[in-house]
This record gives structure tokens, C-alpha cells and sequence, in this order.
């Protein structure tokens, strides 16, 4: 805003707005329902949660053929974004990179992500890769080096670590240092993506959200309904998850302070945590600069592999590095 006056005259005010230009974006992958729901809160300028910024312009179709989950939702997604939010469906990953600004990998087939990630990050533009990065750590390390050898900036994470629950842990700093947290979810098993990769990525990125990086072994108990693992990290902090596969489906948590500990429940947050993800989302976009740096994300990978090696001997299993 400027004042400017001439003499003798009263002040006139100049309000100069600066608008961002809106950010086009590409999907990779149209077999999971958050491509309908971020377009929805993208798009849709009557919903309570709309989101300006960025808009979905281009998609390619994908699907898995030996996963049913996967190959049984495409043709309903890509129909639905076309139809309704005006996308254009195009026949191959490159076409999505040369008619877009920014890149989202939405497969939800997590063995096909680095596959995809290769022929579009020669393109320089930003990534994101919907949860999980990849389901194997020697491909999470591929990835990182491949964005460091492009200089291609990438981004990941599941939308439940930026939920109002788990960011407002932060409001607040009156009880303390953070000394440990127990987090819940459910954690569904699915053959294709083994162990944790599947649902039990959620519970882990709310871990590491409020406890960052730094562990250095996990111990995991299971049996067919619930599962129990346990993170030491090198400070001394210990984090715990359980994931559930009988009974309810809510997230939360506890997380333990030097003063006292605070409850999470992210069933009752007023905004969808689908919009809190894709405000970061967006914001990676508009800056370069990710949410989540990408070291912490493939010490996420690390964990799940050493917790899904512990599933196995039951013995506390160190991270790979």
C-alpha cells in the first residue's frame, strides 16, 4: 500500500495487490480417491475448504494390473476428473511434465513410484509423491539422489501429519521439551506393499511430525489384530505406535512433555486434513521448499523397514542408513 498526495490535495491511497499466478498441476496416477478430493478443494470455489492457488490441468490415467485395488478405480476417477473438473487425460507420464508447472505422483501403488519419478525429474519441476515415498529403502536413497542430481526439489508425506491435531502440539511450548509421544491408527495390511507402507505409513508420519528425526532402532510386537512398536531414539526419546486392524479407525495420540502431557485426537478437527496436506502442497509449489525435507522422509522409509524387519524376528532391529 502507498499514500501519495499532490499539494494541497487530500492523500489517496493506492492499494497495490499482488496475485500469485495460479499453479498448474499434473497428476501421475488416478487410482486413489485423493485425486477426486484434492481436485474437489482445488477447484470447487463453494466449498468451505476451496483452496486458490493451484488447479489441476493434466493427468495420466496409471493403474497397477496385478493389484485389483488399484486397476478397479481408475476408470472411475479418470472419468470423474475429466467430466466434472475439466482435466485433460493424456496417454503418458511425459505428456503430464511438458503441460504442467508442478508434479504430484499420486499412484497408490507405492512399487511403481520410482519408476515414475525417473521419467519426470529430468523436467526440473517440483514433485510431490503422495504417501508412501517407495516401499523399499534402497529406492528412497535412488530417489534422493536422483532429485540431488537434477536439482529437482521433492516433497512427500501422508496429510495425517498435518492435521490440526498434531501441527498444534506446537501452539503451545508451556509444558516443556517433548520427551516421547504414543500415537494410534489403523493399520490395514496389504500384500503389495508390504508391512507398514500400507496404512501404517499414517501413524508413523505422526510420529515423527512431533518427534523428529534421530531414532535409531525399533522393536515391533504384533499379532493378527494390533500391532506395537516402539522407536528409541538417539537422544534417549521414545516413541510408540499401535496400529489396530479390529475395532475403531480413529487417529490420535498422547504426546509426553517435561510439564505435562497433551491429548491428540484428530477426529475432532474442524479442517479436513486433506486441506491442511495440499495448503503445504501448494505452498511447496509457490516456494520450492518442501514441508518435510526430504532427509526426514527417508528416515520415515528407514523406520518402516526396520519396524517391518522386527514384525519378522521380533528382536529390535537399528535403521538402515
Amino acid at each position: 500500500m502507498r499514500i501519495v498526495s499532490g499539494p494541497g490535495e487530500c492523500p489517496i491511497i493506492r492499494i497495490c495487490v499482488h496475485m500469485k499466478k495460479t499453479i498448474k498441476l499434473g497428476f501421475i496416477g488416478l487410482d486413489t480417491s485423493h485425486v477426486t478430493a484434492f481436485a474437489q478443494i482445488l477447484h470447487d470455489e463453494k466449498d468451505p475448504w476451496y483452496l486458490p492457488g493451484g488447479k489441476v490441468v493434466v493427468a495420466y490415467p496409471g493403474g497397477s494390473q496385478d493389484w485389483e485395488l488399484s486397476c478397479s478405480r481408475v476408470a472411475g476417477f479418470t472419468n470423474e476428473l475429466r467430466d466434472r473438473f475439466g482435466v485433460e487425460i493424456v496417454s503418458s507420464i511425459t505428456e503430464v511434465s511438458e503441460r504442467c508447472d508442478a508434479i504430484l505422483i499420486e499412484s497408490v501403488d507405492g512399487r511403481v513410484h520410482l519408476e515414475q519419478f525417473r521419467k519426470v525429474v529430468g523436467s526440473g519441476k517440483p514433485i510431490f509423491i503422495d504417501k508412501p515415498l517407495t516401499v523399499s529403502w534402497p529406492e528412497a536413497r535412488t530417489i534422493a539422489s536422483l532429485a540431488s542430481e537434477h536439482k529437482v526439489p521433492v516433497m512427500t508425506g501422508s496429510a495425517l501429519r498435518f492435521s490440526e491435531s498434531v501441527t498444534g502440539v506446537f501452539a503451545s511450548k508451556d509444558k516443556g521439551a517433548i520427551i516421547g509421544a504414543d500415537v494410534f491408527g489403523p493399520m490395514a495390511l496389504e500384500s503389495t506393499q508390504p508391512g507398514l507402507f500400507w496404512y501404517g505409513i499414517h501413524t508413523v508420519e505422526m510420529l515423527y511430525a512431533i518427534m523428529g528425526q534421530g531414532c535409531e532402532s525399533v522393536a515391533s510386537i504384533c499379532n493378527v489384530d494390533h500391532d506395537v512398536i516402539i522407536g528409541t531414539w538417539k537422544d534417549g526419546r521414545m516413541g510408540v505406535i499401535r496400529g489396530n486392524r479390529k475395532g475403531n479407525n480413529e487417529f490420535g495420540g498422547w504426546v509426553h512433555r517435561e510439564g505435562g502431557s497433551q491429548c491428540i485426537n484428530v477426529s475432532a478437527d474442524a479442517k479436513p486434513f486433506y486441506r491442511c496436506l495440499l495448503e503445504r502442497v501448494v505452498d511447496f509449489f509457490d516456494s520450492g521448499i518442501p514441508a518435510v525435507s526430504l532427509a526426514e522422509s527417508l528416515e520415515v522409509i528407514a523406520f518402516i523397514e526396520a519396524a517391518n524387519a522386527s514384525r519378522g524376528s521380533g528382536r529390535s532391529v537399528e535403521l538402515p542408513r
